[in-house]
């Protein structure tokens, strides 16, 4: 394996952070800004909104940037993004500072994937995608329980501050450690929209979107959750963050050393299904601790096991289009994020916390659907993608 792959894992794992760490502040961001709950999971959707589109267009437009130069100018606006979330004196500089992290932090990762895709042989590439996968599920792993522990001692700006050392440790790091990468070809918006005529590929990005949503109705409601439904103290809080965060780095490689070994197409069917099982036993599970535990573990591992071998599936079906592929997946994605802590935020504000389970778990189940439609349409390419 090519030791680049593991440097771009830690350029995912920051700009991972970024995206996440809200989670775990939401309540203290809220009481300082003095802002409703729902509201403040806002932060979330914006980010994973502003994600999903920029991730497409920013790809188009620095189609014939040199690799390394684009990956040290999208950090230097990542950098500011943070700063001024560090300084936000209100929830409307907060949310621009989101909206410009989200859009570079978007170009960041689809460079990271689809460099550690092409820097190994085609043999690798599962796992070379889970790896950097890895990077961003690491990030719940120090970043939330950190950013939790940060927030509560120190304020809600505290885990930013951070984000900006880190940031500005990657950019020294970039500089002196990574090769000039040239560009290649990237496929115009009109030539990506198009792609999704192939009902193959349209459903296998659905099943990220509805995915993703499931996990996020839950995930980004996680700390008033367990609140509200098990009276969960901070210190209990931070270890719940840290086993979802090692169960999803295991997760992430998981994912991809099986597609490698088993078929793409055969794994995601097998963790979908875990998953939904999963989500809905969670509400039971909160009566006992040690069971809670368990199914949280399994929830972590399978909300990132999908992702790897989806991508490796995705550059299967359509080898012409892959960087493309990559882009609207990781678009997809985010898209789900967003979506998925939008309906959870009107769950919590409009009904209770407790139903949100329930509600993702219904997306979770959807996506089972859409990735069985995708199977049965036409083959674009021959190789292991039925699995």
């Amino acid at each position: 394996m090519d030791k680049r792959v593991y440097f771009l894992m830690t350029v995912s794992f920051v700009v991972g952070m970024v995206e996440l760490i809200i989670g775990g502040i939401l309540d203290l961001i809220a009481i300082d800004l003095n802002i409703s709950l729902g509201l403040a999971g806002m932060l979330i959707t914006i980010f994973s909104l502003t994600f999903g589109i920029s991730a497409p267009i920013l790809l188009v437009l620095t189609a014939k940037m040199e690799r390394k130069r684009l990956m040290l100018l999208a950090l230097s606006v990542f950098l500011f993004g943070n700063i001024l979330a560090v300084f936000s004196p209100a929830y409307s500089i907060l949310f621009i500072g989101r909206i410009i992290s989200a859009a570079s932090g978007s170009i960041l990762i689809i460079l990271c994937i689809v460099m550690a895709a092409n820097i190994v042989e085609p043999k690798y590439r599962g796992r070379a995608i889970g790896i950097v996968s890895m990077g961003v599920s690491g990030s719940l792993v120090l970043g939330v329980p950190i950013g939790l522990s940060l927030g509560n001692l120190f304020g809600w700006r505290a885990p930013f501050i951070m984000i900006v050392i880190l940031t500005a440790i990657s950019m020294i790091g970039v500089y002196i450690f990574m090769d000039r990468v040239a560009p290649r070809p990237v496929s115009s918006i009109k030539e990506q929209i198009q792609s999704l005529k192939n009902k193959k590929i349209l459903f296998a990005h659905l099943t990220i979107f509805t995915l993703l949503s499931g996990h996020a109705v839950l995930y980004a409601y996680l700390t008033p959750y367990v609140k509200t439904t098990m009276g969960m103290s901070e210190s209990a809080l931070s270890i719940v963050y840290l086993l979802f965060g090692i169960a999803a780095v295991s997760g992430g490689a998981i994912g991809g050393t099986f597609a490698d070994k088993f078929g793409t197409a055969r794994v995601m069917l097998i963790f979908i299904a875990i998953f939904a099982i999963t989500i809905f036993l969670i509400p039971s599970a909160t009566a006992f601790m040690p069971v809670f535990m368990l199914a949280l573990i399994v929830w972590g591992m399978m909300s990132w096991s999908v992702s790897p071998p989806m991508q490796s599936y995705l550059m299967t079906a359509a080898p012409d289009t892959a960087d493309m592929q990559i882009s609207i997946s990781n678009s997809a994605l985010h898209f789900g994020i967003a979506f998925g802590s939008f309906i959870g935020g009107i769950v919590v504000d409009q009904a209770s916390v407790a139903l949100n389970p329930y509600i993702g778990g219904i997306f979770v189940i959807l996506s089972l659907g859409t990735m069985l439609i995708s199977m049965k349409q036409r083959k674009t390419s021959e190789g292991k993608i039925a699995g």
